[in-house]
C-alpha cells in the first residue's frame, strides 16, 4: 500500500481510512519513528494524528522540555554515590551511549536532507555539575575520578577553585560566600537541543515524502480487529467530525496520553502499568544582561525526596537562534496526564489490573508526596530563595514563572511492593508487534532514536535483519558499545560534530562566559 485509501462506512456516514502505519502524537518520538520508517519502507503509508493544533506543543516544546541533550555529562542523578563513597557510573554510560545514537542519526539525516539548518535545533553548550558543601565536593571529585578517564566522558574537568568558578560562571559567582566550598565538573562538549524545532523538521520530512499529518485530531478509541489490524476512532476537534482509521501498525507516542490508549487496546503487556503525573514550572529570565553573563547548563543535586526529573538547574537555552535562561524545575501536582489534558486523566487510568500497583506506590513514595507538598507551598519569594543557591543575588523582577510540560512517571507492577515508581522511559509492545507505545519521562527526548530502534526490533523482527544495513548507515555504531571502541567513538564523534556544526563554536562557547 503506498497511500491512504478512504471509503464510506455505515457508522453515521463516517469515512474509514486504511493506512499502513498510524503514529499517535506529533512529538519527538512519533516524528523520529516516522522519519526512520520513510527511509526503510518508502512504500508504506504513514498517518500522524495530533490532538493539538501544532507539532511538539506538549512535552517536546522547547520551553516544556529541559532541552539538555541528556548525555549524563552533568546530571548527578545518573551517578549515585555508593555506601563506600565510590560512584556508580553504569547509568551514566547507558544514557550517554543512547544519546550518541541520536547524534549519529541527526547527522545522517542532515547529510540526506531529512533535516536542515542544524543551528535551529542543536548548539554547543558546556554541561556542568555544581555542588557546594564539603561532603558534596568530596562526592564530585569521586565522580570525576570515575568518569574522566572513560571514553565517553573524555575531556571532563574538575575544579574547586573559587577564582575559576568566578571566571566560568560569573552570574553564579556574584555575591557567593566561598566559605562554603564549591566544585564543578565541566564538560565543554555538551549541547542544547530544541526538540520542538527538531520535531517540526522531522515531521515536515514525513509529510513532504508522502505521509499525512493531521493536527486537531484526537484518537479517542482503539480496538484490535480479527485480521490483526487496529481500528482507531478519530475525532476532529476543529469541526466535530469523526472518522475511523484502520492500520496495520500503531505507535502510541502521545506522551502522558499514551497510557490510556495502551490500556484501551487491551494488550496484556500494558496490564499492571500505571502513571503518576508530576507537573512543573520554571523561572525564565527577562533581563538580557543576566542572560549574557551565563552560558552553560549547570545541574545541582536533587532535594531529599525529589524525583530525578526535579534536579535543579540553571540552563542556557537557544531557541529561534536567541539565547535564553531558565531555572527550575519547581515541582507541582495535577491529575492531568497532559498539559492540555483533563482532570479525569489520573482517576480514569486506575483499572483493576493496576490498582495494586497504584496503591503500592502510594505507600512506598511518601517521601515524594512530602516533597510535592513542600513545593506546592512555595510562593514567589520562596521560589527566588531556592534559586539563590545558584544565583545568590537573584531578584524576582528579573524572572517570570512559566508552566512546564506534564511528566507522567511509570508505575510498574512489583510482586513485593505491589507497585514501584520508575524514573525513566519504557517501551511497551504487543507480542505480535502490531502496536507499541512509550511511557515515562527523563531522559525521554534525548533517547528518541535508540527508543524507536527498539520499537522497530520488537515489532518488526521479521524485517529487522534486512533493514540492518540501511540502519547502520543511519547509525554507524549500531550494535556496538562505543564505550568499548574508542576509535569508533572518535570517528563518529568527529563526523557528527562536523555535520551538526558543533565543532565550530566550541572556543566561542568557552570564552562567552568569561
Amino acid at each position: 500500500m503506498d497511500k491512504e485509501v478512504d471509503f464510506p462506512v455505515s457508522d453515521n456516514n463516517a469515512v474509514e481510512t486504511k493506512t499502513d502505519v498510524v503514529l499517535v502524537g506529533a512529538g519527538i518520538m512519533s516524528a523520529t519513528l516516522g522519519a526512520i520508517l520513510r527511509q526503510l519502507q518508502p512504500d508504506w503509508s504513514i498517518s500522524v494524528f495530533e490532538r493539538l493544533d501544532a507539532a511538539a506543543a506538549e512535552s517536546s516544546d522547547p520551553w516544556n522540555n529541559a532541552g539538555t541533550g541528556h548525555s549524563a555529562l552533568c546530571e548527578l542523578n545518573y551517578t549515585p554515590e555508593n555506601k563506600d563513597g565510590s560512584v556508580d557510573i553504569a547509568k551514566a554510560i547507558t544514557v550517554n551511549e543512547q544519546f550518541q545514537v541520536s547524534r549519529q542519526f541527526w547527522a545522517h539525516a542532515l547529510e540526506q536532507g531529512i533535516l536542515t539548518a542544524p543551528k535551529e535545533f542543536i548548539n554547543p553548550i558546556p554541561h556542568v555539575s555544581f555542588v557546594h558543601g564539603a561532603d558534596n565536593v568530596k562526592y564530585l571529585k569521586a565522580r570525576y575520578d570515575a568518569l574522566a578517564g572513560h571514553t565517553l566522558f573524555n575531556g571532563m574537568e574538575y575544579t574547586d577553585s573559587a577564582d575559576e568558578f568566578a571566571r566560568r560562571l560569573p552570574l553564579m559567582a556574584k555575591g557567593r560566600d566561598y566559605s562554603d566550598p564549591v566544585a564543578l565538573n565541566w564538560t565543554e562538549g555538551g549541547t542544547d537541543v530544541d526538540f520542538g524545532a527538531l520535531t517540526k523538521q522531522l515531521l515536515n520530512h514525513v509529510a513532504s515524502s508522502g505521509g499525512t499529518v493531521h493536527f486537531g485530531h484526537e484518537v479517542t478509541g482503539i480496538k484490535k480487529q480479527s485480521d490483526g489490524s487496529w481500528k482507531l476512532k478519530v475525532h476532529n476537534r476543529r469541526t466535530g467530525g469523526r472518522k475511523v482509521v484502520n492500520a496495520k501498525f500503531v505507535f502510541v507516542g502521545a506522551g502522558g496520553g499514551a497510557l490510556h490508549l495502551l490500556q484501551q487496546s487491551g494488550i496484556k503487556e500494558a496490564k499492571g502499568f500505571g502513571g503518576f503525573p508530576v507537573s512543573g514550572a520554571f523561572l525564565r529570565c527577562t533581563n538580557p544582561e543576566l542572560i549574557d553573563q551565563h552560558r552553560a547548563k549547570v545541574y545541582g543535586k536533587a532535594a531529599v525526596g525529589a524525583p530525578p526529573m526535579s534536579v535543579p538547574h540553571l540552563d542556557t537555552r537557544v531557541i529561534g537562534g536567541k539565547p535564553g535562561l531558565l531555572f527550575g524545575p519547581y515541582a507541582g501536582w495535577s491529575p492531568k496526564f497532559l498539559k492540555e489534558g483533563r482532570v479525569t486523566d489520573l482517576p480514569g487510568s486506575v483499572k483493576p489490573n493496576n490498582l495494586l500497583s497504584m496503591l503500592g506506590v502510594g505507600v512506598s513514595e511518601l517521601g515524594l508526596v512530602k516533597y510535592l507538598v513542600s513545593e506546592l507551598a512555595k510562593n514567589a519569594e520562596g521560589r527566588i530563595e531556592t534559586m539563590r543557591e545558584f544565583v545568590p543575588e537573584a531578584i524576582g523582577a528579573d524572572w517570570e514563572l512559566i508552566t512546564a510540560g506534564q511528566r507522567v512517571q511509570v508505575i510498574r507492577r512489583d510482586k513485593r511492593k505491589g507497585g514501584v515508581l520508575e524514573f525513566g522511559t519504557a517501551v511497551i509492545s504487543a507480542a505480535d508487534g502490531s502496536i507499541a507505545g512509550l511511557l515515562g519521562a527523563s531522559p525521554g527526548a534525548s533517547t528518541a532514536v535508540p527508543a524507536m530502534l527498539d520499537v522497530l526490533k520488537r515489532c518488526f523482527g521479521d524485517r529487522f535483519a534486512s533493514w540492518e544495513p540501511q540502519l547502520k548507515q543511519m547509525v554507524p555504531s549500531l550494535g556496538v558499545k562505543l564505550s568499548d571502541d574508542k576509535s569508533l567513538f572518535t570517528e563518529v564523534w568527529d563526523w557528527s560534530s562536523r555535520v551538526l556544526e558543533l565543532d565550530t563554536d566550541v572556543q566561542e562557547t568557552a570564552s562567552a562566559a568569561v
